[in-house]
């Protein structure tokens, strides 16, 4: 199943989800790594299996493996990390921001693909994730880097329809 058949499978109620996912799937302006990494990593990060399965389909034939692995390896760090940060910036007890993470994390040095790309993806996923703490290291990040906020934008767009997708064809199927 494809993305745009996981989208027609939304009920009427949704069609707003259904219009924003056909358009972020016939959006021209971010290139196709970006574009179908931001689709893939944000459906990992749903946790949501029908929808990873038809971005699997969807996406993969767009990108390199290595580009692949790092949407996907960019939705299970942020699993991580973006439960462990969110308890760091939520405590009260400030001096677990001072403390070690003392979680691995060699991905996000070494994603395989180009650092603003994983960043992108990582940024995406965190927003889905509610990460206040990450979001803002991302996008810290991406800005050094000279992406624009339309783009940054952009991927938390992604987030944002593919977390609903997700969410409404899980209570509606």
């Amino acid at each position: 199943m494809s993305l745009k058949e996981f989208s027609d499978a939304l009920p009427d109620y949704a069609k707003d989800i259904r219009l924003n996912l056909g358009s972020l799937l016939g959006d021209q302006t971010l290139g196709d790594q970006r574009k179908y990494g931001l689709l893939l990593s944000c459906a990992h990060g749903s946790g949501y299996k029908p929808i990873v399965d038809a971005a699997e389909a969807e996406c993969v034939p767009h990108l390199s493996e290595e580009a692949a692995n790092a949407a996907r390896a960019a939705a299970a760090v942020m699993a991580m990390n973006n439960v462990y940060y969110r308890f760091v910036h939520l405590s009260s007890n400030k001096e677990y921001g001072q403390m070690p993470a003392k979680l691995r994390m060699n991905v996000i040095g070494s994603p395989g693909i180009e650092k603003v790309d994983f960043e992108l993806f990582s940024l995406a996923v965190s927003a889905m994730n509610g990460c206040g703490l990450c979001i803002d290291s991302h996008e810290k990040v991406l800005r050094q880097h000279n992406i624009g906020t339309d783009i940054i934008q952009s991927a938390a767009r992604v987030g944002a329809v593919i977390k609903a997708a997700a969410t409404v064809h899980a209570t509606a199927v």
